[in-house]
């Protein structure tokens, strides 16, 4: 073999490896951020199930299942075989605990029930007879509600889910999107 064709083997190998490596990193990247979205609907699933055991004093609820000594935690970006440490002089509540004791405590405590996102939307659309599409909703939404801030796609995922239940219609005119509030017939 002459040494051109040694040095052009190498140098087929080296970008190869610098091509494989690329890639490693990329997918390491994206099942990091998918880890963290995971990790975080965990927390939130974790909430509303303490929310509902203590809202419906629920004492025969299925045990939460424990996450393995062994598996990694994931907190604010990075995944350590160790849990994360607090501040010094502050210690950390779990997330179930937290949320319970805001939401639990403070929201019946003589405070008046917040309306469901789905409600806010059946209203605005209520109000109209012409179909209107996600984005208006939202935009009035915000308007009438400053301190409900959904995304554009919460907004969606909750009319399609109108929709499933048969609250709403969905109609589509060219390539939009437009929903309208299903009429009853009782009086």
């Amino acid at each position: 073999m002459s040494s051109q064709s040694a040095e052009t083997l190498r140098l087929r190998y080296v970008r190869q490896a610098a091509s494989d490596l690329k890639e490693n990193r990329r997918r390491q990247q994206e099942l990091s951020e998918k880890l963290k979205m995971l990790k975080q609907e965990e927390a939130l699933l974790t909430d509303i199930l303490s929310l509902t055991e203590r809202l419906n004093n629920l004492s025969e609820a299925p045990p939460l299942p424990e996450q393995a000594q062994d598996e990694a935690t994931f907190t604010r970006g990075r995944s350590s075989g160790k849990p994360a440490s607090a501040p010094a002089g502050k210690t950390r509540r779990p997330a179930a605990t937290r949320s319970a004791k805001s939401f639990g405590e403070a929201g019946t405590q003589g405070k008046q029930r917040r309306p469901l996102l789905g409600e806010l939307l059946t209203e605005l659309l209520a109000a109209s007879d012409e179909p209107r599409p996600a984005k208006e909703l939202r935009d009035e939404l915000l308007e009438k509600h400053p301190d409900r801030t959904p995304t554009p796609q919460v907004v969606r995922n909750t009319l399609e889910a109108l929709v499933a239940k048969g609250r709403i219609r969905r109609h589509r005119q060219q390539r939009s999107v437009m929903y309208t509030l299903v009429k009853s017939d009782a009086p």
